[in-house]
């Protein structure tokens, strides 16, 4: 059974989950960084029909490679196992399962906002977010207000 939040509830965890998103965020870039450089290895080794490669630097560049991919891997296993969903890591964007007149809604929230103002209908997506209202309860009231 999937966790379901209310908005305050989500509210609460949400620095929690942003500083998992911007950890995974980084390593992200970390084996972006790391694919870019290997890329441009196999591009001089094809150009000029091979080249000398330091197998040792190569092997080391690698496994950092791995271990930075495999970090992201589990922090976005830690942010599911919460409950949370990443929509779009790059983006920053994040989706709590809630609950909104008995149907199943998302509240979302995307790095950069400073609270989770939105929420949108599982078909519809981040296109179809609407601004979070009086229909979520007192609390929200008070705080968009």
């Amino acid at each position: 059974m999937a966790k379901v939040f209310t908005l305050s509830e989500a509210q609460v965890l949400l620095p929690v989950v942003e500083a998992l998103l911007l950890r995974a965020q980084s390593a992200a870039k970390k084996v972006s960084g790391f694919e870019d450089e290997l890329q441009e290895i196999r591009q001089r080794i094809f150009i000029m029909g091979g080249v000398n490669v330091n197998v040792a630097e190569m092997a080391r560049r690698l496994a950092e490679r791995d271990k930075a991919n495999e970090e992201v891997q589990n922090i976005l296993a830690e942010i599911d196992s919460i409950g949370v969903k990443v929509k779009d890591l790059e983006k920053g964007l994040l989706d709590f399962p809630s609950t909104l007149n008995g149907k199943s809604i998302l509240l979302c929230w995307m790095l950069g906002e400073k609270e989770i103002g939105y929420w949108h209908s599982p078909e519809a997506g981040y296109a179809g977010r609407k601004p979070v209202d009086e229909r979520f309860g007192k609390a929200s009231r008070e705080r968009l207000n």
